[in-house]
C-alpha cells in the first residue's frame, strides 16, 4: 500500500486565505484610527464586526476567532482611550463586539461541518457511480469505445441514465437506457437493469433472452417498490440493447422505447430506426419470443452513436432542442474520443451550460477485420 506523505507547502486556497486576511486586519486599523481621532460622541467602534464577518466569509473558525480577538482589542483599547473600558456606553459596545464575534465563530465551525459531511456524502455518490456504472472499456475486441456522463444538477454524480458493456458468444453486447423519473427511486431501477443485463451476460441468452430477461427484472423491483412503499410514483425505462459482433460488419439491436442511434458513414448520417419499437421496460412479465431484432449495417470506419434524451431534449434560450444529427453530419474529426468531447462541448454551449437532464453520449468505432482474443482495455 502506498503511503502519501503530508506535504507541508502551502496550497492555493490556504495562500490566497492569508492574503485576505490583510483585508479585515486593515478594517479593523483603519476604523480604530478614525474613531481616536473623532470626537468622543462619535462611536464607530461597533463597526469593528465587519472584520470577524469579513473573514468568516473566506476562513475557518480559528481565523475568524483571532480576527474577532484583535477587533475586541481594539474596542477595548478606544475605549480606554475614550474615558474608560468601565463606563456603560464602552462596556456595551465592547459586550456587541464579542457576542458577535463569537456567533460568527460558532456559525463557521458548524458551516465547516456541513462542508464536510457534503464532502463525505459526494464521496459516497462517485462510488457508487462507479459500482452502478463501470467505466465502458476503451477498447473491446475490435470495438473502439468512448463515452461521457453529463449530470443534469453539478453537485450530482448519479442519476436515471444507464450503461454497460459485456462479451456476448462472438463479439459485444451493450446496453443504454434512461429510467423516467428522479432521485433514489430512478437510481434504484437503474441499478437493477444494469444488474439484469450484466447477469444475463453469463448466461449467454440470446438478444431478445437477455432483453426479456432485464424487462422482468425490472418489472418485478417496480412491483416490489410499489408493494412497499403506496407513494412509489410508477416508472419505466427506455432503453437499448445491441450486439456487435467480430465476424461481421453488422450490428443487431432490440429497442424498446429508446431513442435510436446514429450512424455516421462517409459524413453523412443513418438513423437507425427499427420497424417496430418495443414498449419500454417495467410493464409487465414479458417472453423472449416478444422481441424483435433488427440488423442494420456496421462496417470499419463507421462511427456508432448511441445516447440518451437527455442530449436531445436539452434547449437553448431559444427553446430549440439540441440538432444532434445535425452537429454530427457536420463533425470532421476522427475516432471516438474526439467525437464525445466535441459534442459534450458543443451540447453545454447550446444549453447554456446547464442541461434539464442527465446526458449519456457513446461513440462506437470497429477495426477492419475480426480481432480474435483481444483483451478489453482501460
Amino acid at each position: 500500500m502506498r503511503v502519501r506523505h503530508r506535504d507541508n507547502r502551502l496550497t492555493p486556497s490556504r495562500r490566497l486565505s492569508q492574503g485576505l486576511l490583510a483585508v479585515p486586519i486593515a478594517v479593523i486599523a483603519t476604523i480604530a484610527l478614525i474613531d481616536l481621532n473623532t470626537p468622543e460622541s462619535i462611536h464607530l467602534g461597533p463597526f469593528l464586526v465587519a472584520a470577524p464577518a469579513i473573514t468568516a466569509s473566506f476562513a475557518g473558525p480559528g481565523l475568524t476567532a483571532v480576527v474577532g480577538a484583535l477587533a475586541v482589542a481594539a474596542q477595548v483599547a478606544i475605549a480606554a482611550l475614550h474615558g474608560g473600558v468601565g463606563t456603560p456606553n464602552h462596556e456595551a459596545q465592547i459586550a456587541a463586539v464579542v457576542v458577535i464575534s463569537v456567533f460568527l465563530v460558532v456559525f463557521r465551525h458548524a458551516l465547516d461541518r456541513h462542508e464536510q459531511q457534503l464532502d463525505r456524502v459526494r464521496s459516497v455518490a462517485v462510488i457508487a457511480q462507479q459500482v452502478l456504472l463501470h467505466p465502458l472499456p476503451h477498447r473491446i475486441g475490435p470495438l473502439s469505445i468512448a463515452s461521457v456522463y453529463i449530470a443534469a444538477e453539478e453537485e450530482a454524480q448519479i442519476g436515471g441514465d444507464l450503461y454497460a458493456a459485456v462479451p456476448a458468444p462472438g463479439g459485444t453486447r451493450l446496453v443504454v437506457g434512461d429510467v423516467r423519473g428522479s432521485g433514489l427511486p430512478a437510481v434504484d431501477d437503474a441499478a437493477v437493469v444494469v444488474g439484469a443485463f450484466r447477469g444475463a451476460a453469463y448466461e449467454n441468452l440470446s438478444l431478445p433472452g437477455a432483453v426479456a430477461h432485464i424487462a422482468n427484472a425490472s418489472y418485478w423491483n417496480m412491483a416490489q417498490l410499489a408493494e412497499a412503499d403506496p407513494e412509489y410514483d410508477e416508472s419505466f425505462v427506455t432503453a437499448l440493447v445491441l450486439d456487435v459482433n467480430e465476424d461481421d460488419h453488422c450490428v443487431r439491436l432490440v429497442n424498446c422505447g429508446h431513442p435510436p442511434p446514429l450512424l455516421l458513414r462517409d459524413g453523412r448520417v443513418q438513423t437507425l430506426e427499427v420497424r417496430e419499437p418495443a414498449l419500454p421496460l417495467g410493464f409487465g412479465i414479458v417472453s423472449a419470443n416478444e422481441y424483435e431484432v433488427e440488423t442494420f449495417g456496421f462496417r470499419p470506419g463507421d462511427l456508432l452513436l448511441l445516447y440518451t434524451d437527455g442530449v436531445i431534449e436539452a434547449r437553448d434560450r431559444s427553446g430549440i432542442f439540441y440538432p444532434l444529427a445535425d452537429r454530427l453530419a457536420t463533425w470532421e474529426g476522427t475516432g471516438p474520443d474526439a467525437l464525445v468531447e466535441h459534442l459534450r462541448t458543443d451540447l453545454l454551449r447550446h444549453a447554456g451550460g446547464h442541461l434539464g437532464d442527465d446526458a449519456v453520449l457513446i461513440a462506437i468505432t470497429k477495426a477492419s477485420g475480426p480481432v480474435r482474443g483481444a483483451v478489453a482495455s482501460r
